[in-house]
């Protein structure tokens, strides 16, 4: 059973490259970034999607 990725490609490489992995991502594919970087990357991605509903809301 395949899984299906929530987050594009995109937006993924888009925060590694912010959070500093983009390099091993590269090398390695994204199986070889650590637990901890692969939790970061959804930290910040939360956060991000929590700061534009924020936006949203606040223009309502």
């Amino acid at each position: 059973m395949a899984r299906r990725g929530v987050m594009s490609d995109a937006f993924k490489e888009e925060l590694a490259k912010e959070l500093g992995f983009y390099d091993v991502v590269q090398r390695e594919g994204w199986g070889g970034i650590k637990a901890r970087d692969a939790g970061n990357m959804v930290k910040r991605a939360i956060q991000l999607a929590e700061e534009q509903l924020a936006k949203q809301n606040a223009g309502k």
